[in-house]
């Protein structure tokens, strides 16, 4: 029950305190979720547009951007390295249900992006999913497993397509 109170009061200070909010208050918006638990780094963007299930389970590094309309859901915890970039529309999903269990338990599986990644446009990251360094999901790709640092990935489900490196 608390649990529920504490959603639905963040739910109403999200909507009153951030929602409306111009794009360049990226630093309102993440003091807010710092206020109701979320663990930000500094230089982060996050979006008046988002929708973020439990702030207290959200782990963001310096520098990262959380785009227009990207849905954390985030019964389990998501860790979101610097430098990132989770790009508009994206889905990141940390928890599912068991299928083969009568009561169809909730099921939580944290995930990890890390450093200088990028999730492109529409994407989704599945529940338990890495995403090392560097690696890259291409836009309305599906993550349901792991992607291998340094990598552009795409497709359902995501594939792999070939190793990234920067020009300069």
């Amino acid at each position: 029950m608390a649990n529920r109170l504490m959603r639905v009061l963040w739910g109403i200070s999200w909507l009153c305190l951030a929602r409306w909010t111009p794009p360049p208050l990226h630093s309102w918006r993440a003091l807010i979720l710092r206020l109701f638990g979320a663990r930000i780094g500094k230089g982060t963007r996050i979006y008046s547009s988002v929708n973020i299930w439990l702030p207290a389970n959200l782990d963001i590094g310096s520098g990262s951007v959380l785009g227009p309309r990207v849905r954390c859901y985030n019964q389990g915890r998501i860790t979101i390295g610097d430098h990132v970039t989770v790009s508009q529309d994206a889905s990141l999903c940390a928890s599912s249900h068991d299928v083969s269990d009568c009561h169809f338990q909730l099921q939580i599986r944290p995930i990890v992006i890390e450093n200088h990644a990028w999730i492109a446009a529409e994407s989704f990251v599945g529940p338990g999913v890495r995403v090392d360094e560097g690696a890259v999901l291409g836009a309305r790709g599906v993550a349901m497993r792991d992607l291998a640092a340094w990598t552009i990935n795409s497709g359902n489900p995501a594939e792999f397509l070939r190793g990234r490196a920067f020009d300069n």
